[in-house]
């Protein structure tokens, strides 16, 4: 008798809130690679603090804090989006080709489900066999990503 390969040790997910969480990190993916990044700039005209008790002590330097900030965001972007294209790559094709489609282009906010499996996918695919090539690649992307539910954590 072969023996039986088991799978038990891969935990059973909250399968709304695991694909909830997916579906966030994806838009926010969107936001960061679509949306122009606005640079904070420093103002020039000098403005009046009340401190009451004399000086605070500190010192402030809105250029160069300014400066940070900028670098450091827009260096966080570009960290977050190669982070999930990095994972997205990790995927078997179909999945791939689903979540590119579906989740990854800029105008994917006005594409339907319906729109990828009846249309992108050639052959057209059924909506069941779409929900379970989404849901795999979902299950997959948690994992990668580090923001899978399981079931019962609150």
């Amino acid at each position: 008798m072969g023996k039986q390969l088991s799978f038990d040790f891969l935990p059973e997910l909250d399968r709304r809130r695991t694909q909830k969480a997916v579906e966030e990190a994806l838009e926010k993916y969107r936001l960061y690679k679509y949306l122009t990044f606005e640079e904070r700039e420093s103002t020039i005209t000098a403005s009046y603090e009340l401190r009451e008790g004399g000086s605070s002590g500190r010192i402030s330097d809105q250029t160069a804090s300014i400066a940070i900030h900028n670098v450091d965001a827009r260096e966080y972007r570009k960290k977050y989006c190669e982070r999930v294209e990095r994972a997205v790559s990790k995927l078997p094709p179909m999945e791939r080709f689903l979540i590119r489609e579906r989740y990854l282009s800029e105008d994917a906010d006005y594409i339907t489900d319906y729109n990828v499996y009846g249309f992108k996918f050639q052959p057209p695919i059924s909506e069941r066999k779409y929900t379970k090539i989404r849901w795999k690649a979902f299950y997959k992307l948690a994992f990668i990503l580090d923001i899978a539910v399981e079931k019962g954590e609150e």
